[in-house]
């Protein structure tokens, strides 16, 4: 069974920063009726998964406002105006945790929050790491971490690592690895 598509009618900016454009549409929804829908339009993101050659993966811990606290994550920004998608990866990298890369390798793409952005954050694999030095900008601070899989694992499952886009790219970093087949469950194809 398709499901009813939403129809836009109008669209409206309510505000602009930097990074991102408050929206407002004027809907018409599959039933027939109007509605609004409030959302925030980016240029999209980047986030990076840092592989050293011996292994180790390069995160980074920063001080999270909205929550309060300190975050791990892997190294991420938004795509600036007139940015690809790798220039904007490879200035990530460089500005949050001082590294080029001779090599990315997209791995995959995902919406941060498709409730309420229309974001797309690209995710690449940065093999090849050399050493440059960080330039974050005024307002961040970063201390660079590196840490093993396992130990990635540990802190996600004691709660270390909650950060919702370092999730994601820990999951697709995982799927690029072999692992064995199982059985499709009853119902699957």
């Amino acid at each position: 069974m398709a499901l009813g598509v939403w129809k836009k009618r109008a669209e409206e900016t309510l505000f602009r920063n930097p990074w991102w454009t408050y929206k407002r549409d004027a809907v018409t929804l599959p039933s027939g009726g109007e509605g609004v829908y409030h959302y925030v339009q980016t240029p999209g993101s980047v986030m990076l998964v840092p592989v050293r050659a011996d292994g180790l993966l390069v995160l980074v811990r920063q001080y999270r406002y909205l929550n309060r606290r300190e975050s791990i994550e892997f190294p991420a920004g938004g795509i600036k105006a007139g940015q690809s998608p790798e220039e904007a990866a490879r200035a990530e990298l460089r500005e949050e945790a001082g590294l080029e890369a001779d090599r990315l390798e997209e791995i995959g793409q995902f919406n941060p929050f498709n409730g309420v952005t229309d974001e797309l954050c690209r995710v690449s694999l940065a093999t090849g790491l050399h050493e440059v030095g960080a330039a974050p900008d005024t307002t961040e601070e970063f201390e660079i971490v590196q840490w093993s899989e396992d130990r990635i694992r540990r802190a996600i499952a004691e709660g270390s690592i909650w950060d919702g886009m370092t999730l994601a790219a820990w999951s697709l970093y995982q799927s690029l690895k072999p692992r064995p087949a199982a059985p499709p469950a009853k119902g699957e194809e």
